[in-house]
């Protein structure tokens, strides 16, 4: 009987420590790293503009049959952080800004990192003017490297990978 009790026991504290390891595995990395400015309670600011609807008039044009894939209006609070340098190194907050202002300036993807430690990749909504380079979302993002801010856009979602398309950004 004492076998049984301690394969048990045993069988449970695995099944726990497996529980807290995925638990683990969606948190932020390195989260001694923190934000320039900014709270998850108290953005730093607020950037993109809540739309009507999820797609703009060019992303529907530029889509196929006329139907984008489904897309949800929303807003999430994260810090921007350079989507490559992030996914590579785990690198994030302060003391990473200059370096990810600088991936930023000079093409890498931008991201949005949630409290919960989602990851978004961050662009523009409006497609057309977004493939002419007709918007300044990328100055947006520079200026704001390493802050948490209220982000609004459409999310979407492929096989789970996470973007927020930002509206409001187009040139005028």
């Amino acid at each position: 009987m004492k076998r049984r009790h301690r394969i048990a026991l045993a069988m449970g504290l695995f099944v726990a420590a497996m529980g807290l390891s995925l638990a683990i595995a969606h948190d932020v990395l390195n989260p001694q790293f923190t934000a320039e400015k900014g709270t998850f309670d108290k953005p730093e600011g607020k950037i993109g503009e809540k739309t009507d609807g999820p797609w703009s008039v060019t992303t529907m044009a530029a889509s196929v049959n006329g139907k984008p894939i489904p897309g949800k209006v929303t807003t999430l609070v994260g810090e921007i952080v350079d989507y490559s340098c992030y996914l590579q190194v785990g690198k994030h907050g302060g003391k990473h800004r200059d370096c990810g202002q600088k991936c930023l300036r000079n093409g890498q993807p931008i991201g949005l990192l949630t409290k919960e430690g989602k990851l978004y990749l961050l662009m523009e909504e409006e497609h057309d003017p977004r493939r002419d380079g007709l918007t300044n979302f990328r100055q947006a993002a520079i200026d704001n490297m390493a802050y948490i801010l209220e982000v609004s856009g459409t999310v979407s979602e492929v096989d789970g990978q996470r973007a927020l398309y930002v509206t409001g950004y187009v040139k005028k």
